[in-house]
């Protein structure tokens, strides 16, 4: 059979596992995983007899009030049947092949059981269940439950909450009424009935008869109306055979696929942290080594996000750009060392403070050898954040207090106001709330444009920045962003976005996070003392090619991956189609 013979290939991926599990049931309750059971079991009851017997057994249950009297089902349609069955089986109505014990109010202490009670992943009932009083009763605590039925849920939020009871209570058990009770009788198995109803071709029928929309169901009436295949009473118990066996194949070839990833995603946390903590000399070989075989390691998403942080911070440290620096030596071209260009920068800032056109910074103190993270190539230079900063007033400006900007200030049309969705979304142009030019001008010192930064200062988005291009409508932040503008003739707003997206400047921003529930960034005056690794400005565009190539490889390694799933679920389709029309 096409889908056995390939377990392997469609188990490579953990999640593929439920869905091949779900073809097997399919194939199970198709009669197709015991062809061969009944070629050499020719003379067993068919299944048109063991419902006759069944339907007398119910007979005399209900003369000795042990049941209730059914309800009568209507015959089966040939336009009702969903696929052809062996010869030796039949087509039967849920609740003419089971019945139910009834309800009762209780009246002494009792097991209840309610959708929580169930491990939907073993398809048991958990071993500790609460033991109520009658005056502690649910209102809906009324079916009676017993050992070898089903109980089966008809909520929609949890329809596989399927469950065989496998075993004796201590106290009577009393299961909710958002239950049906499946008890199948003759000695028939109770695990081939899970089965069944756990199988593709049921899961449609039920969701079928859902009714109501905050909170789907399917009423009894309808659920044991529905359709279901019954195999002769000794081949169910080899269906169960089977289908446990296959599910231990699946399972086993699921760790298996669980313990390769995991080696990969071990290997490669292992290889980006010594690329990132060796000696920029010992790093060349173990890079060239990884590009090599980015194909064989990098086949799940996990460990691409973990290539796209090991890439940004390779390339903050300098070791993106071995060969460029290489080359420019071996060339004789020159390269103006980072420390020149800030002398430069610093000196044109004291003539603007001189000139009173921007206000004079606290001094900072001098950045000592304890302070230094790791070393950098030749031509960079330690900085402090405030050292690119723009020469201008406020150029690290935090958002208002949340009392000087309210709902009541927004107007429809107006001046813009940024929020953390830009950021979050890295979308500059996004915009929703607008107020007047008067509120502005009195806001004025809280304005961004293009050229600026905005950074997310709160919640789980703390970190997220976007940068405002040529054509960005001006604005002001709100009070849960902070507003950059950086000296563009020291550093290039694009190598800063791959700088502040690191994990250098990201671990920074969260382990300084103030707060615990809702963590927030810290002060201006403490952002601006944030150490900063600057590279020449010629390095600064080499960074930025090499990074934006490698981020182009990790797009198309996810498009890979992508198509590899789309095949593969399309694969399972045709195999479950395959499997229901055969």
């Amino acid at each position: 059979m096409q889908l056995l013979e390939h377990f392997k290939e469609l188990t490579l991926h953990p999640k593929n596992a439920e869905e091949l599990k779900g073809l097997i049931l399919q194939l199970a309750v198709q009669g197709k995983l015991t062809r061969q059971w009944r070629e050499e079991n020719v003379d067993v009851e068919s299944a048109s007899i063991l419902l006759e017997r069944i339907n007398k057994e119910k007979e005399r249950l209900i003369r000795e009030n042990k049941i209730k009297k059914d309800k009568i089902y209507p015959k089966i349609s040939k336009e009702e049947i969903p696929f052809n069955l062996p010869e030796s089986w039949a087509w039967s109505r849920l609740g003419n092949y089971t019945h139910n014990f009834g309800q009762k109010t209780p009246d002494k202490e009792f097991e209840y059981i309610d959708v929580a009670s169930i491990d939907n992943q073993f398809g048991v009932i958990k071993n500790e269940l609460n033991i109520l009083s009658p005056s502690d009763a649910p209102s809906r605590a009324r079916k009676i439950v017993e050992k070898g039925c089903v109980i089966y849920s008809t909520v929609r939020p949890y329809l596989l909450n399927i469950a065989v009871v496998d075993r004796e209570f201590s106290y009577k058990a009393i299961a909710s009424t958002a239950f049906a009770i499946l008890n199948p009788v003759l000695g028939c198995s109770e695990i081939y009935l899970y089965h069944v109803l756990r199988s593709y071709f049921f899961i449609e029928y039920v969701e079928s008869c859902m009714k109501g929309v905050a909170y789907p169901a399917i009423n009894d009436a309808n659920l044991l109306v529905g359709l279901i295949p019954i195999p002769p009473l000794e081949e169910q118990k080899a269906i169960v055979e089977v289908v446990n066996q296959l599910f231990a194949e699946v399972e086993q070839l699921e760790e298996l696929t669980k313990e390769r990833i995991q080696l990969k995603s071990d290997f490669v946390t292992s290889t980006l942290n010594q690329l990132t903590q060796a000696a920029e000399q010992d790093t060349a070989s173990q890079w060239i080594f990884l590009q090599q075989h980015f194909g064989t390691f990098f086949t799940e998403k996990e460990n691409i996000k973990k290539l796209r942080e090991g890439i940004l911070q390779l390339a903050v440290q300098g070791k993106l750009t071995r060969d460029w620096r290489t080359h420019r030596q071996t060339q004789g071209l020159p390269i103006e060392h980072a420390s020149t260009l800030l002398e430069k920068i610093k000196a044109e800032k004291e003539q603007l403070i001189k000139e009173k056109k921007i206000k004079k910074e606290k001094p900072l103190p001098e950045i000592s050898e304890e302070e230094i993270p790791y070393e950098l190539p030749e031509g960079w230079v330690w900085c402090r954040w405030v050292d690119l900063l723009g020469c201008v007033n406020y150029p690290m400006k935090r958002g208002p207090f949340g009392s000087s900007l309210r709902k009541d200030d927004f107007v429809e049309i107006g001046i813009r106001v940024f929020e953390q969705y830009n950021p979050i979304n890295d979308d500059p142009h996004w915009m929703r709330y607008f107020i007047t030019e008067e509120k502005y001008e009195s806001m004025k010192g809280f304005t961004a444009k293009a050229g600026d930064f905005l950074i997310s200062c709160s919640g789980a988005t703390l970190g997220r920045i976007v940068y405002l291009p040529k054509g960005t409508v001006t604005g002001i932040i709100n009070q849960a962003l902070l507003k950059l503008t950086l000296n563009r003739d020291l550093i290039l707003a694009e190598y800063f976005l791959k700088l502040f997206r690191s994990k250098y400047i990201q671990e920074l921003i969260w382990q300084k996070a103030q707060g615990m529930a809702q963590p927030n960034m810290v002060g201006v005056k403490e952002l601006k003392n944030i150490l900063i690794p600057l590279p020449p400005l010629d390095e600064q565009k080499a960074i930025v090619e090499k990074v934006n190539a490698l981020m182009a490889l990790c797009d198309k390694l996810e498009q890979e991956i992508d198509t590899h799933q789309t095949t593969e679920e399309e694969w399972m389709q045709s195999c479950l189609r395959g499997v229901v029309e055969r």
